[in-house]
């Protein structure tokens, strides 16, 4: 069973910085791309930032130059530094996945809970 935990969340202020991790564990053959969305209230999930195994990356243009995706391979983690926040960078962040948990099973999309980034004054 494959498992993605979040940390690193809280309130800030604007201008803020924050520094997101999410650790996978449990049975991991190798991970592809590893991502972080966000969930403002609503319906609507934004993907922000992803990460290939050999270290791409891609952003949605609104973090562009404020946020940067690394990983560190060795510890199946991927961490989300967030630098000059703003309000309508307040949401739920999610990191999601992809991972092939075993030698003879298929690739997946993997979630973590969420942790909740709050920007305000």
């Amino acid at each position: 069973q494959v498992q993605l935990v979040e940390s690193g969340g809280g309130l800030v202020q604007p201008g803020g910085s924050l520094r997101l991790s999410c650790a996978a564990s449990g049975s991991i053959f190798s991970i592809n791309s590893m991502g972080w969305y966000r969930q403002a209230p609503g319906p609507q999930r934004e993907l922000v930032a992803t990460i290939t195994s050999d270290g791409r990356t891609t952003y949605t243009q609104s973090v562009k130059g404020r946020f940067t995706i690394s990983r560190d391979n060795a510890k199946n983690t991927v961490y989300l530094q967030m630098n000059s926040l703003k309000s309508e960078d307040t949401a739920v962040y999610l990191c999601n996945a992809i991972i092939r948990p075993g030698r003879d099973r298929y690739e997946s999309h993997y979630w973590g809970q969420g942790t909740q980034v709050t920007v305000s004054s």
